[in-house]
């Protein structure tokens, strides 16, 4: 149930138990009161009547009566004991309060009649009832609005802190001056812990671009030196190293200029198919490729930064061999809209699948070595596309990484015969 619905029943059951509570207070002050002012109506008159009784013998127009046939039972044996008393009773005769003495050896009593006093009582009852109800339905709404208030509060707190988890550290619950109470101070602890967050993050992109720029230029020298050396074993392996660190440098600037949000895509009509061939070919890695062909024979194709898309395929593509055991299967939609990636190896390590791709993090020792960078990047580049990637283990077992392109119109390619799904192997 949701939380305003909760506290509105709340605030209807607390309604209900005070005008319930008051009702049954009321009912029994009410009652005991006028039967206390019977009780004693009933014990002057008799006293009255047995004055009369004693100095005339007669109670006619006393309001008494000697042995009445209706005197309870209980106050009749008191009676018959010698003493005096009186009774509330609701018999068919309607309620009453009997009040009897002993008069020598017969029984003197009073009624009197108490029909109108227990109606009045009933009609403050449902006088009782009728102001809880109305009491109830004021205060409901009024719960209601309070609770839909709060509520609405606690959402736009818990999907701020969505959105910051999500990477939008700019998100602030709230602008201006706000109430005093226990959700403001959530919402500010919020915003203070966002504000500490980013201006961390920042630190952390200012120095990983730092490094990453002032390295570049020694770097340079560095990559012609190398390759100035004389051809033999350790030149090799010194050139090597050097495009391994100039590779790092790289990747390291792209990370920084897609967490500062300088990536903005190009878009344009691709054929998806042909660049997925295209990848594997450069990359010169032996993968199968399987393309499916729509219901009119021309390859799929879709609006988006193609330069980006292939940068994506490269790192899938690179990480399946790298990480992971051959064959590698790379499947595309018949809409062009999604591709497949899958290796038959030990498959993506828990850390990566609950997580997400971490920057120097390889995971599994089983999957190689690495700076974890690869799997970054893709995802930083999917986003900027406006794509989704995802990653996942296979029910065979491997790796499977999966990317969607979003849905945008483009004209179709013809500069290539029609044909099936088809695996080309590269």
């Amino acid at each position: 149930m949701p939380l305003r619905w909760r506290i509105a029943a709340l605030v209807a059951a607390a309604a209900c138990a005070v005008a319930a509570a008051v009702g049954v207070l009321v009912h029994e002050f009410s009652r005991d009161r006028e039967l206390s002012q019977a009780r004693e109506a009933a014990r002057v008159t008799l006293d009255r009547a047995a004055a009369t009784y004693a100095r005339t013998g007669d109670v006619q127009g006393s309001g008494a009566a000697l042995d009445a046939p209706g005197l309870p039972g209980g106050l009749r044996g008191l009676v018959v004991k010698g003493r005096r008393g009186t009774e509330f009773t609701a018999g068919s005769d309607g309620p009453a309060m009997w009040a009897a003495r002993p008069a020598g050896s017969r029984v003197l009593s009073v009624r009197v009649d108490m029909s109108g006093t227990m109606r009045d009582i009933g009609a403050l009852d449902a006088s009782i009832v009728v102001a809880g109800l109305i009491t109830t339905a004021v205060v409901l709404p009024l719960g209601v609005l309070t609770a839909a208030r709060m509520s609405r509060r606690l959402r736009t707190a818990a999907g701020t802190a969505r959105r910051i988890a999500a990477g939008d550290l700019d998100a602030r619950i709230a602008a201006g001056p706000r109430p005093r109470d226990e959700i403001a101070d959530i919402s500010t602890a919020v915003d203070t812990m966002a504000g500490a967050l980013q201006k961390r993050l920042l630190g952390e992109q200012r120095f990983t671009a730092d490094v990453a720029h002032e390295l570049r230029t020694p770097l340079m020298g560095l990559v012609t030196a190398a390759e100035l050396l004389p051809e033999g074993e350790a030149a090799g392996y010194v050139r090597d190293r050097v495009r391994v660190l100039s590779t790092l440098v790289e990747e390291l600037l792209e990370i920084s200029r897609l967490d500062a949000g300088a990536e903005h895509a190009d878009l344009s009509p691709c054929p998806v198919g042909p660049l997925v061939r295209d990848v594997v070919a450069r990359a010169g890695l032996e993968s199968e490729v399987l393309q499916e062909r729509g219901s009119d024979g021309v390859p799929a194709s879709v609006r988006t930064d193609s330069r980006r898309l292939e940068r994506i395929l490269t790192n899938l593509v690179v990480n399946a061999h790298r990480h992971g055991r051959a064959p590698v299967v790379i499947t595309v939609s018949d809409d062009g809209r999604t591709v497949t990636v899958r290796d038959h190896g030990p498959g993506y390590p828990r850390t990566l699948l609950d997580d997400g791709p971490q920057r120097f993090r390889t995971g599994a020792r089983e999957r190689g070595s690495g700076h974890g960078l690869g799997l970054t990047i893709a995802l930083g580049q999917a986003q900027v596309i406006g794509a989704s990637l995802e990653f996942g283990n296979a029910p065979g077992g491997g790796a499977l990484a999966t990317l969607r392109l979003p849905e945008r119109t483009c004209p179709a390619f013809e500069d290539e015969p029609p044909a099936e799904a088809r695996p080309l192997d590269r």
